[in-house]
């Protein structure tokens, strides 16, 4: 394949030729504009620049580019060009780029902010969400306070059907999760443990870290993905269809008709859901005692009764109900912030999705720390 050719020469002391020949496309490579620039600052400085395209073949914009690059050197220089040697096509379309002006901030280079402002912008980004985010917990909190007060305006109709929705509606997905996540655990420590011949304590590693910790990170991290993103696509729906502004313009806090029934009905089934979880795990690793070690069950539930603590299950109930406040709020923020597209309610339902589970991460770290510190 014939590639692009560039050469450049000076007929006279004042004026610059610059040949081109070949496909000039952007396939076959093209060759750098510097040996033109070069020729533009050699002395004596040409007054005119002239092209010759005879034996020029295919073009496309990239020698469009490359002329465009020659003619700003010319235009700081003060050099006439001529483009009578340029094919028809080429001289229109760079009179053209000459008589638009490019408009400022066109090119993204050069729009592109530093590595530090970036990191600024999202450290102040990151503080704002934060910020909303407390705002949206006081007002919520100062909602549980009307309610206490007997203030709060909400149907008990509603809290009942939430009650449901995040308690008994969501039983079948917590079974099956948490006894998987039972019989995993087991079958994995069986392997290893039955090496040393303490398979007994199978029951112990089952019991203490489905109690302790997962029981209640996996119902809240099932719970962050069904109701928390289900509260987050009716909040969002319902501001598209504008019945939240609705519910302002008759004096009615959102806050309090929408969010407070939500959120209490997810905080009173969250421990719920977590004793139950923790009663699948143990029956998943149970699965594993008996099949694979030979274990009864009357021995594996006395070994995990003697393993298991108060305060291990004080604890996993604990921190379900802290996982429970911060679904609630996750899933009804992302909500209230939905824009007013269809496509708005899918993102705000998969933005309380991430945010839930992020929540319940970090307060899972925070909290085994603090549970560390204080003996438990």
């Amino acid at each position: 394949m014939p590639s692009s050719e560039l050469s450049v020469n000076r007929p006279t002391p004042d004026s610059l030729q610059v040949r081109l020949a070949g496909p000039w496309q952007m396939e076959t490579g093209l060759p750098a504009v510097d040996p033109v620039l070069q020729a533009l600052e050699s002395e004596p400085r040409p007054r005119q620049v002239t092209f010759d395209a005879a034996q020029l073949g295919g073009w496309d914009s990239g020698l469009l580019t490359f002329l465009v690059k020659v003619a700003e050197r010319c235009s700081e220089r003060s050099i006439a060009i001529d483009y009578a040697g340029l094919p028809a096509g080429v001289s229109r379309l760079l009179k053209l780029a000459e008589a638009v002006p490019e408009r400022q901030g066109a090119r993204g280079d050069a729009a592109r902010p530093s590595r530090l402002a970036r990191i600024g912008s999202a450290m102040l980004a990151a503080q704002a969400e934060a910020t909303e985010f407390l705002a949206f917990l006081g007002q919520t909190t100062l909602a549980f306070g009307a309610l206490l007060r007997g203030r709060a305006r909400l149907r008990l109709s509603d809290l009942a059907l939430y009650i449901q929705e995040a308690g008994a509606d969501a039983l079948p997905i917590i079974t099956l999760i948490s006894f998987l996540v039972g019989v995993i655990m087991a079958f994995v420590g069986a392997i290893q443990l039955e090496k040393f011949g303490a398979a007994i304590y199978v029951a112990d590693l089952v019991g203490i870290a489905v109690v302790r910790e997962m029981g209640a990170m996996m119902t809240g991290i099932v719970m962050a993905g069904r109701t928390g993103a289900a509260f987050a696509a009716q909040l969002g729906t319902m501001k598209v269809t504008q019945e939240v502004d609705a519910l302002t313009t008759m004096g009615i806090s959102p806050l309090e008709f929408l969010v407070l029934p939500r959120a209490l009905a997810l905080c009173l089934m969250m421990p719920l859901l977590c004793l139950y979880s923790d009663l699948m795990g143990i029956v998943g690793g149970a699965a594993i005692a008996t099949a694979m070690l030979g274990i009864s069950l009357p021995v594996y539930f006395n070994e995990v009764f003697h393993a298991v603590s108060i305060g291990n299950l004080v604890g996993g109930v604990f921190k379900a109900s802290i996982y429970g406040v911060l679904i609630a709020i996750a899933g009804c923020l992302r909500g209230m912030q939905c824009g007013g597209s269809a496509s708005a309610v899918g993102d705000a339902a998969t933005s309380a999705v991430v945010t839930g589970i992020v929540l319940i991460i970090s307060a899972c770290g925070i909290l085994a720390a603090v549970f560390y510190v204080l003996g438990i």
